[in-house]
C-alpha cells in the first residue's frame, strides 16, 4: 500500500475499483446539501451570480425548515403543476439542496462550517464555464468574494468563489482536464 504522503498507483487505483452493479444502472449524482442562513441572500446569489434556476421547493412547518432546489434547467423543461415540477427537480443531476433553518438569519450565534477549516471535511463544489477569465470579470462587477482568482497560486485558470455562508465555489473549465 502506498505512504500516506504519497498518491495511489494506477494499479491501486484499478484495484479499488469494482464494476458498478446493474440495480445501480439509473443512479443518479442528484443534489449536495447546504445549510444556508439567510435565503434571500442564498437564492439571490445561486440564481443572478451562478445563474442557476429554482427547479423546486419544500416547506415544513412542523419541523421549521425550507429546502430550495437549484439547478441548471431549461425553463420550457420545468413542469408548472407543483406535484409534477417535485417529481422531476428531484431526477435532475448536479442540483444544489439549499436547506433553511427557520429564524437562523436573525441568530448570530448560527454560524456554518464550510469545511476548509479545521476540522476540514467537505471542499466545494465545482462550476463548468466556457471561459473562467470571463466570468470572474463578470464576478469583479457583480462584487463576488473569491478565495482564489484564476492566475493566483500554482494553480493557474481557475477560480474559488464564496457564497453568502461561505462555502467554496471552484470556477473551472472542462478543457482543464486535458492537463491531468
Amino acid at each position: 500500500m502506498a505512504a500516506a504522503a504519497d498518491r495511489l498507483t494506477e494499479k491501486e487505483i484499478q484495484d479499488c475499483i469494482g464494476e458498478p452493479d446493474p440495480s445501480t444502472k439509473e443512479f443518479i449524482m442528484q443534489q449536495t446539501m447546504l445549510r444556508v442562513k439567510d435565503p434571500k441572500k442564498s437564492l439571490k446569489f445561486y440564481s443572478e451570480v451562478l445563474g442557476m434556476r429554482l427547479l423546486t421547493t419544500y416547506h415544513n412547518a412542523g419541523m421549521k425548515f425550507s429546502l430550495y432546489f437549484m439547478g441548471y434547467a431549461n425553463p420550457e423543461d420545468i413542469p408548472e403543476d407543483v406535484s409534477e415540477r417535485s417529481v422531476w427537480a428531484l431526477k435532475q443531476p448536479g442540483t444544489i439542496e439549499l436547506t433553511h433553518n427557520w429564524g437562523s438569519e436573525e441568530d448570530d450565534a448560527v454560524v456554518y462550517h464550510n469545511g476548509n477549516s479545521q476540522p476540514r471535511g467537505f471542499g466545494h463544489i465545482g462550476i463548468s464555464v466556457k471561459d473562467v477569465y470571463k466570468a470572474c470579470e463578470r464576478f469583479d462587477e457583480l462584487g463576488v468574494e473569491y478565495v482564489k482568482k484564476p492566475d493566483a497560486g500554482s494553480m493557474k485558470g481557475l477560480a474559488f468563489i464564496k457564497d453568502p455562508d461561505g462555502y467554496w465555489i471552484e470556477i473551472l473549465n472542462a478543457g482543464m482536464g486535458k492537463g491531468f
